[in-house]
């Protein structure tokens, strides 16, 4: 599954977790199952046949039921059928069936017949409405939500084969798991029974449904068809979604070598949808932004977005439903890998996007997610669904993915590849475990990943390395210490007992920009020395920019790496070289000037992913760090900083212009606007979001985000109802996005108020409204406004989003820089509990507290280094 928003999440395990695992006594091998909606009443009924393997003689059987109404249970064996008494546990989430003689070892059935309710919570088998109004009806049962829909063995490791019956409405195309192998009308007029071939062997969690009005564009690849599905109007948004699909199951296909192992590839665009996409076996289903893009009016970036999300759920395929891991304590193997695994395909046939830089970005994230006290290990245990669902989070996708490429780098892609075959034909059509994966990968290689790995996987954190080197006799000697990194400062300073065995990549240069030497050893003590031929001025800790860990430098040592910047450090590695810093500073290991230092040498970068990484930290500087004697001095500094980028950019999208210029230049343009209050981006957005709400085209693709965020910033009411009233007309997904988002970014608080009313008002999508809410939070002149909205009206929020996905909206808190407003997150949330953000809560009050402590530390540092390097100029 691939998230929208990522949510960060604690496990605290007690007696009552591990009784909510199922007894054993007995393993399915098949079900029947057959579901009929009633988008009338939005009920339906359904009757479940699961054919079990009987381990000991019993009279009681246990599975998985949540909201269902039982008609009839029952038990046979060896041709016998006892009536089963039932006994409902809603805390546990399950259904007890007592018979009254033994049930002897061996095969044996439970039948039920029950009925449930469609409901409006975008989990289990739930209700959705197109723009029409047209109702449909999907699943979404990651991670333990199938048992909404029937009863069932609702764990990865219970993997069955299914036999899917459908009764619709005539009108109503249904997509499933496999193949259609019939289509009959009846059993009422007006309906059809649609009855599905039998699947291969897969966990429930897995199983999919989709009954609606749905129109498609077909396509095939390696001789499997790929179906595009959307809702009726939208299927021409699906043609790059379509390419992208053929894309990635040919490159899959090549590089796992076991042909794709399902009989055909269905994605569905559904307008109601809680995650980004979820890989349901052969039938994928998406929100719509993550799947269609409007024809000549989608940006670079959102195309990138659908091609990596539609790469990550294919890859899924092998990974995660070919082979599953064996329980939700190895979640990273699934979400890591297909998060690791997303950007190597598509980068096999979109080079120029250069997707390896996006990785940098991305790792410098996760290495900060990674830095709090409540992190925790990439194997992690959990058991109550709120456990299981809070670990969908920065670190069994982010760190996993990271990882993986770290050890990718260490073994080589062949071996890597060799060792991921193996794993898979070991495992296929069954369960793994993380020690699996590395056995395999130690069995290829020869190499010691058996025990790099249990390192990064088992325990919390990444370390920080600490790099010295000196020359002498024509060598570069140079010492690595390694200790965990924490963002607190206290913690960081008191040291860890955590020791990795890291594979780190040594590069060192001289006072000429040229490379001296490079070479990859195996950290696996406290500290170590090595040695590197010809003597270097500075030696970096991360050439090739693939591991998993912070580097800390001399100051000297920096310097000299500073001036050879674009000459011998490549992007990825100046990405990496300014997330070092950047965590250095956090901590207090160095001040905050060597940041803004080696910021002052990126006037003229090239590469837009390094540009993002400086503009990022500088829009945090901005809204956290600034206060408001020094905040006009920081403007102009900021002002002087950019616009010598900015004026060679300019707004003007040249033909032919690539894909990262166009993105560098809205890039750029924001922070001038946004962090340096330049006027000139103010004025070009504001001019250019009233041309693009009179026609869209008048726009780039590129720039429309932008625009309307800058605009927004000081628009009026005026600017505020044409963005609402554009929003409400289109039928672009990133369009409407945009539109929405951009509501959250006025200044004005009597618009922000609007914006947190629409967000819990009837007929606004559900799925929505936590991002909505999130983003007036994120922004500086809302986060009051917002904190008191949330915590008058959670009830509704917690409803409205479904309790899981209200996640969102308490890691947002984190933003939060103001003492007095984390001591209001904590009080409320001591006396409202949110179950499933219990992690989350505890890390965005760490967040908030790590944000307080530096800005205070700052304080002083910053007006005198503004004051000492020209703040005090510019318009």
């Amino acid at each position: 599954m691939r998230r929208v928003w990522v949510l960060v999440a604690v496990v605290s395990l007690g007696i009552f977790c591990a009784a909510q695992r199922l007894p054993e006594e007995a393993v399915p091998t098949h079900y029947r199952l057959s579901i009929a909606p009633n988008f009338n009443s939005e009920s339906f009924s359904g009757e479940t046949t699961i054919d079990i393997e009987v381990k000991s003689a019993t009279t009681e059987f246990v599975v998985n039921a949540a909201e269902l109404t039982f008609q009839e249970a029952s038990v046979s064996s060896g041709g016998h059928v006892q009536k089963a008494q039932l006994t409902l546990d809603p805390k546990q989430e399950t259904a007890r069936l007592r018979v009254a003689t033994p049930v002897p070892p061996g095969p044996a059935s439970l039948h039920f017949r029950y009925s449930g309710k469609l409901n409006h919570e975008l989990r289990g088998l739930y209700l959705g409405k197109d723009p029409d109004g047209r109702k449909y009806a999907v699943t979404q049962f990651e991670a333990t939500d199938a048992r909404r829909a029937f009863p069932c063995f609702d764990e990865p490791a219970y993997k069955a084969t299914f036999d899917i019956t459908v009764t619709a409405r005539k009108s109503d195309t249904v997509i499933s798991n496999a193949k259609v192998v019939s289509d009959t009308a009846g059993p009422r007029p007006g309906q059809h029974v649609v009855r599905f071939a039998r699947s291969a062997k897969m966990s429930s969690y897995l199983v999919a449904l989709a009954i609606g009005k749905f129109e498609f564009l077909q396509g095939a690849a390696d001789g499997i068809p790929i179906r595009i599905y959307t809702v009726p109007g939208k299927k021409d948004m699906g043609r790059a979604a379509l390419d992208h699909a053929e894309r990635s199951l040919a490159y899959f296909n090549r590089y796992f070598g076991i042909p794709y192992p399902f009989e055909k590839l269905d994605l569905i665009g559904l307008p109601d949808f809680s995650a980004g996409a979820m890989e349901n076996t052969a039938a994928i289903t998406f929100r719509e932004r993550d799947l269609l893009l409007e024809p000549g009016r989608s940006s670079a970036e959102n195309e990138k977005n659908v091609a990596q999300t539609i790469a990550h759920e294919i890859a899924h395929q092998w990974f995660g439903d070919l082979v599953t891991m064996r329980w939700w304590d190895d979640l990273w193997l699934n979400e890591g890998f297909a998060t690791w695994m997303e950007s190597k395909a598509v980068a096999s046939w979109k080079p120029e996007w250069k997707l390896e830089l996006d990785d940098a970005l991305a790792v410098n994230g996760t290495l900060m997610s990674d830095a709090l006290a409540d992190t925790h290990p990439l194997h992690q245990a959990a058991d109550t669904p709120e456990q299981i669902n809070e670990l969908f989070d920065n670190i069994s996708y982010g760190k996993g993915a990271a990882v993986l490429r770290m050890l990718e780098s260490y073994l080589g892609p062949d071996k890597f590849q060799s060792g991921i075959q193996v794993y898979l034909k070991k495992h296929a059509y069954g369960n793994a475990t993380s020690s699996d994966l590395w056995k395999a990968l130690a069995e290829v290689s020869q190499q010691p990943v058996d025990k790099i790995m249990p390192t990064f996987v088992q325990q919390a954190g990444a370390p920080m390395i600490v790099v010295t080197a000196r020359c002498a006799q024509m060598q570069t000697y140079v010492q690595m210490g390694q200790q965990r990194f924490f963002e607190d400062r206290a913690l960081f300073g008191a040291g860890g007992e955590e020791l990795w065995q890291v594979p780190v990549c040594l590069k060192s240069g001289d006072n000429s920009g040229k490379k001296v030497a490079e070479q990859c050893v195996l950290l696996s003590e406290r500290s170590q020395d090595f040695k590197l031929p010809g003597c270097g001025f500075w030696t970096m800790a991360n050439a090739g920019a693939n591991g998993y860990y912070i580097s800390a430098y001399e100051p000297t040592s920096l310097r000299d790496m500073s001036q050879d910047l674009e000459t011998v450090l490549n992007p990825a590695e100046r990405i990496r070289l300014l997330g070092d810093v950047w965590a250095s500073v956090r901590v207090g290991r160095q001040p905050l000037g060597d940041f803004l230092d080696l910021a002052s040498g990126l006037q003229k970068e090239p590469s837009g992913p390094v540009v993002e990484q400086l503009t990022a930290t500088l829009e945090y500087i901005g809204d956290n760090l600034v206060n408001d004697r020094n905040r006009v001095a920081y403007q102009h500094w900021v002002q002087n900083l950019l616009r010598p980028i900015a004026n060679e950019l300019g707004w003007k999208v040249a033909p032919g212009e690539s894909d990262e210029r166009k993105t560098m230049r809205a890039q750029v343009q924001y922070t001038l606007g946004y962090t340096a209050r330049d006027p000139e981006p103010y004025w070009e957005a504001s001019k250019l979001a009233k041309a693009a709400l009179e026609n869209p085209a008048a726009v780039d693709p590129s720039l429309t985000e932008i625009v309307f965020d800058l605009a927004a910033m000081r628009g009026d009411a005026a600017l505020y109802d044409k963005i609402l009233a554009r929003m409400k007309q289109t039928n672009a997904p990133e369009e409407y996005s945009i539109l929405m988002l951009a509501l959250a970014r006025f200044g004005d608080p009597k618009l922000l108020e609007r914006t947190l009313q629409l967000s819990i008002s009837p007929g606004f999508r559900s799925q929505d409204t936590p991002p909505l809410i999130a983003a007036v939070m994120t922004n500086p002149a809302g986060q009051q406004l917002a904190w008191e909205f949330v915590s008058s009206h959670w009830d509704e929020i917690e409803k409205s989003s479904g309790g899981f996905n209200s996640s969102t909206i308490v890691q947002a808190t984190g933003n939060f820089c103001d003492s007095g407003l984390r001591d209001q997150v904590s009080e409320f949330f001591s006396q409202h509990k949110a179950p499933a953000a219990e992690r989350t809560l505890r890390q965005a009050l760490e967040r908030m507290r790590n944000c307080v402590a530096m800005k205070a530390q700052n304080k002083s540092y910053m007006a005198s280094w503004l004051t000492e390097h020209g703040g005090g100029s510019g318009r």
